[in-house]
């Protein structure tokens, strides 16, 4: 067996069962072996039946003396009477007729699952259970996929145990000793079959460094090349911002001056500038990036903005175009949706200069796209583009200056780490006279007067946002999906509009809905996170959060940010169906604070960095094993590795690093612009 061999070359994996692991990301042998579990369960003792205790995790060893089926309520059920010499045990399994035929009366199984008690008696739910090999220890618990199990799941890892002698290091040998990694063979054995805690532990880190310094490694070849390839455009210092910020007919805060003059100290450089700019939703950030864009024009430059929607980019190019054609400056927008006639109209404005500010989706990092002389490249909501993406919008230039946007701010503590090299300026004041948002968490009994008060709202010209976890009703999860909060509340709305928008709908009929509401044409809108990022609609005055212990601190505050835009006072209502500890720690800080910085901090230390940082953790590749928020440590060490790679070889061609060259292009695609 090789490694880049398919996953067909094994036992038992024929066409349905490859695909299955190719939703898994698992196409090749190096693949499978570096899928690793998602957690551990301790099988190493087996408990006597009479020294089982309620809502604990067991290893129980019996015989099954009778098994029979019934149906409860809608699901069918199989039920197993277990003993062993110390007691007995009922082992439940609903809609699952298929290990009816795998358990035999009189033949002895280990079963490991949670203790319940139902009626006085014992139970366990869907253990997992096998014939006992004689093997004990710690058993892997994997990812899975519709279509294969954990036991396959770890036959394919055992098979494969073959090529991990061909699998190369990373670092090379003096690296790995100075930072006390074990070899990786060592690593790959006790990740999927630790023999102790110890050696998993060890293996666990090694893995968790090994992601971690390939991101940092990427990333910072990726910016090196932004920065270091060639000279940046060269403002004239001598054009001033001064005559637009005069036009705009409000003074600017001290955070957002703060912000212009970095930014123009960038441009006025001889490098490229390569700089974030966080604020929080309201911050003003637009005012910021406008300031950019009109010292670009008047140096004789273009601007690019790209932004996450259809929707989003055209409420940008109609606040662009009012604000910009006063001084004589041409604002112009590309979209998908664009008829061929208009396209092409664009297109050659965009070619021979005379659209100097363009607006638009990903439709403007296609290949005929083509600018006359692009100085100032802008991605708005930079978490919603991918590394690619905004490495493509900066080809379209020679070597032109980016700002990235976001309103999602970013912990202090991971900003520093994660960034790096890349200059951050932070917009935390916001405009005077800008009112916070009255939040107050409530429990799902109270539903009724939160309805009431919404009620309130709409009576005197407000609009409402009501956001849901879910699309549609699951088994698997105790949520409230937006289509069954969409019918209730057509019901308890009849005199009011009320509509329903989600992430699995067509762009255009999410654009039509959201333009709709915006309009005032619906009263309420029912949603998922899709309006996480939206447009601006000042009327909407209350934010309704069901099941808000589902989301995070992040997110939470995301959502808030729909409303408070206008005059109005607003409000969210965010209803718990939980009371944990954690959602009501949460809630309180909800209800506290309006400081976006403030809370992503809460968040990090609440729930980690995945609810900051969303699924695609701000644009960079998913993480498998490492945490951005637990492996700060181990970061810091990738961090200092990384730097000392790329003095040593900036383009990672020799053969001492091949590997890492080889994963790094693999984490973040083969069309990433790493010149490797």
């Amino acid at each position: 067996m090789k490694l880049q061999e398919s996953v067909t070359s094994l036992r038992g994996v024929g066409p349905k069962k490859a695909e299955a692991l190719a939703r898994l990301g698992i196409e090749t042998l190096e693949d499978l072996i570096l899928f690793f579990p998602k957690s551990y369960e301790d099988r190493s003792r087996v408990i006597d039946i009479a020294m089982l205790s309620v809502g604990s995790k067991c290893l129980i060893k019996g015989t099954v003396i009778r098994k029979h089926e019934n149906r409860y309520g809608r699901k069918q059920r199989l039920v197993l009477k277990v003993a062993d010499a110390t007691g007995g045990i009922e082992v439940v399994f609903f809609n699952a007729g298929y290990i009816t035929k795998s358990v035999m009366e009189g033949e002895e199984y280990l079963f490991y699952g949670q203790v319940s008690e139902n009626r006085a008696h014992l139970q366990m739910i869907h253990p997992a259970f096998e014939k006992d090999d004689g093997r004990r220890g710690l058993v892997p618990v994997y990812p899975l996929t519709k279509g294969i199990s954990q036991s396959e799941l770890r036959k394919l890892e055992n098979q494969a145990r073959e090529v991990y002698s061909q699998t190369q290091e990373l670092l090379p040998s003096e690296m790995l000793e100075a930072g006390r990694l074990c070899p990786i063979g060592y690593a790959l054995n006790n990740i999927h079959f630790p023999v102790e805690k110890q050696a998993l532990q060890e293996a666990r880190y090694r893995f968790i460094f090994d992601e971690l310094l390939t991101l940092q490694t990427g990333l910072f070849a990726v910016r090196q090349n932004m920065r270091n390839k060639d000279n940046g455009i060269s403002f004239d210092s001598s054009v001033s911002v001064e005559e637009y910020v005069d036009s705009l007919g409000y003074k600017l805060t001290g955070a957002q001056r703060r912000c212009i003059n970095e930014i123009t100290a960038d441009l006025e450089s001889s490098r490229v500038m390569n700089r974030l700019v966080q604020g929080d939703v309201g911050s003003g950030k637009t005012a910021v990036a406008e300031a950019a864009m009109f010292k670009t024009v008047r140096c004789g430059f273009q601007a690019v903005l790209m932004a996450p929607t259809e929707i989003l980019a055209k409420q940008h190019y109609e606040g662009f175009k009012s604000r910009f054609e006063k001084h004589g400056i041409s604002v112009g927008i590309l979209t998908g949706s664009m008829g061929a006639a208009a396209r092409r109209d664009t297109l050659e404005k965009i070619s021979d200069g005379r659209i100097q500010i363009l607006v638009g989706t990903h439709a403007v990092i296609q290949k005929d796209v083509v600018f006359c002389r692009l100085g100032l490249v802008i991605t708005d909501e930079q978490h919603r583009f991918g590394v690619n993406q905004r490495t493509a919008l900066k080809a379209k230039g020679d070597n032109p200056n980016v700002l990235v946007m976001t309103a999602t701010p970013i912990p202090r503590t991971l900003a520093v780490i994660l960034y790096g090299d890349l200059d951050v300026s932070v917009i935390d004041e916001m405009p005077p006279g800008r009112r916070s948002v009255d939040t107050k968490c409530v429990s799902d009994r109270e539903r009724a007067a939160v309805y009431d008060f919404v009620e309130d709202q709409l009576r005197s010209g407000g609009q409402a946002y009501v956001v849901a976890p879910l699309i549609e009703e699951s088994e698997a999860v105790d949520a409230r999906s937006a289509e069954e909060v969409n019918e209730e509340l057509n019901e308890r709305f009849k005199s009011y509009n009320v509509a329903l928008i989600h992430g699995a709908m067509k762009q255009s009929d999410k654009d039509r809905i959201m333009n709709e509401f915006a309009a005032g044409d619906i009263d309420i809108l029912v949603a998922t996170v899709v309006i996480e990022v939206g447009i601006n609609v000042p009327n909407a005055s209350v934010m309704v959060i069901e099941n808000a212990e589902r989301f995070g601190l992040a997110q939470l505050h995301q959502l808030r940010g729909r409303v408070g835009r206008g005059d109005r006072q607003s409000y969210c209502r965010l209803i718990m169906c939980g009371n944990s500890e954690v959602a009501r720690m949460r809630g309180k800080i909800m209800e506290e604070s309006c400081d976006g910085f403030y809370i992503a901090e809460e968040d990090l230390k609440l729930r980690g960095p995945g609810e900051i940082f969303g699924t695609r953790q701000h644009g960079l590749p998913d993480l498998n094993i490492a945490d951005l928020a637990r492996h700060v440590n181990i970061l810091s060490h990738a961090k200092e590795c990384a730097v000392e790679i790329l003095r040593e070889d900036p383009e990672l061609s020799s053969e001492r690093y091949s590997m890492l060259r080889r994963r790094i292009v693999k984490l973040f695609g083969e069309d990433f612009a790493l010149n490797l």
